[in-house]
């Protein structure tokens, strides 16, 4: 297979990449790129489930990481000084964990091998926790191939408050910080009487139940909980037996954090069992869950985000043209912001680390606390105290593409999501219970 570092350089990619950076500029104030930076790559380890169930998801990480560092790169690479090998691209390598957590650290032990000292990952909590654990043990006894892990979507409270680490960023939102936006919502909603909840059987899905009870009990007593289920992730083919006992328990509304193939095969049961209530949803925006509820799902299926392409600004809309033109495929649409944010920090803590001295994980870890970036008119900070990424939060609602704020659609389903509830990163935050040890 072609490496990675060789497509990203080649004369038409770089082409395309200033192309694409300067319709960008001309709205998001980025700067024109010059020629990519010819010094030895920072090397990114992606820890994913590049096959099996969720291997779409997966594959969605991989593109929004390569498009993230294409824009690095394209404006001359992480600039560092010459005693600290000058300017250097970044480059993205691909390790499959198969969703599974022994794969995942397999997969760490296998980057460890090959000399990277950054590791990604996100989609599963349960993965996180173990990278976290196996982290910290290995930066302890070796000190001089000590590693981080940027985390992009596992999104279990307890990683940055019991289980904070300094060697772990989180960049998008945790789950408390998503219930709390949906709850925004849900809270207005004075014809709702009667919910479902249902999630996934480990960590990430048990939190999201378990937050869902509380914040219903404080915001919306008056709701009741007719019904409360976990199943077990990826195993479940036929959902129908599912959505007929949340049809047969009368809600009005399912809540679930639900994400991948089993949100997709959920709403799809859903709307063949004749369910016609709301779904408020973690990741309803995409990967097939507009496309499988259809004309069903027109306002009544909420999903919450770090951002949707139909934020009403023109840098966002220069943003997502932007991706696009990038991705073209229907197919390949699923685009985040926190990913370029997370990439765009990680470019600014290693050039602050180079500025002072020599770069390793821990003077990265050290800058990476106090990084503060923009990009699309999307400014975020990270709150040093337990490495939790503060940022705007998006609700919105699915409706047909054409309808007003609906500008763009969803994987070419015709759906899109009109932005409904906009949260600061103030409004956003949320107090955490971490004690942070650092080295």
């Amino acid at each position: 297979m072609k490496p990675l570092y060789q497509s990203l350089f080649s004369p038409r990619r770089r082409g395309l990449v200033a192309a694409l950076l300067g319709a960008l500029a001309s709205t998001a104030g980025l700067a024109q790129a010059p020629a990519p930076a010819a010094g030895a790559p920072i090397r990114i380890g992606m820890i994913e489930g590049l096959s099996g169930p969720f291997a779409n998801t997966g594959e969605a990480v991989f593109r929004n990481l390569v498009w993230a560092t294409e824009r690095v790169n394209a404006r001359g690479g992480v600039k560092l000084p010459a005693s600290q090998g000058g300017n250097r691209p970044l480059v993205i390598e691909r390790f499959d964990s198969k969703g599974q957590t022994e794969e995942a650290l397999s997969a760490l032990r296998s980057a460890q091998d090959r000399g990277i000292t950054i590791v990604t990952q996100g989609n599963s909590s349960a993965a996180a926790s173990a990278l976290i654990d196996a982290i910290n043990k290995h930066n302890e006894r070796d000190a001089a191939r000590q590693m981080l892990f940027l985390n992009y979507s596992a999104v279990d409270p307890v990683l940055t408050n019991e289980k904070c680490s300094f060697w772990h960023f989180r960049f998008d939102a945790h789950a408390d910080m998503r219930m709390s936006a949906l709850m925004d919502v849900l809270r207005e909603d004075t014809q709702l009487k009667s919910i479902y909840l249902i999630g996934q059987d480990y960590s990430f899905g048990q939190a999201v139940l378990r937050e869902a009870r509380s914040q219903l009990t404080a915001k919306r007593p008056d709701v009741k909980i007719v019904g409360e289920e976990l199943h077990p992730v990826a195993r479940v083919k036929d959902f129908l037996p599912y959505a007929a006992k949340i049809k047969a328990s009368g809600a009005q509304a399912v809540l679930t954090g639900n994400w991948g193939n089993d949100l997709t095969l959920l709403v799809k049961a859903a709307r063949e069992s004749g369910f016609e209530g709301r779904f408020y949803t973690f990741y309803g925006n995409a990967l097939g869950a507009p496309a499988a509820m259809g004309e069903a799902g027109i306002g009544k299926v909420i999903a919450v985000a770090d951002w949707l392409p139909n934020v009403p600004t023109p840098e966002s809309e220069a943003f997502y043209k932007a991706f696009r033109e990038r991705f073209p495929s229907p197919a390949d649409d699923y685009v985040h912001m926190r990913m370029q944010l997370m990439i765009e920090s990680l470019a600014q803590a290693i050039e602050r680390a180079g500025a002072q001295g020599p770069v390793n994980a821990a003077t990265i870890a050290a800058q990476l606390e106090k990084a503060d970036v923009t990009l699309a008119g999307q400014r975020a900070r990270m709150r040093g105290a337990d490495h939790q990424f503060q940022q705007s939060l998006a609700v919105a609602v699915m409706d047909r593409l054409g309808a007003p704020g609906v500008k763009f659609d969803v994987e070419g389903s015709g759906y899109g999501f009109r932005v409904i509830r906009n949260l600061s990163p103030q409004q956003a935050e949320q107090p955490h219970t971490c004690t942070m040890q650092r080295p």
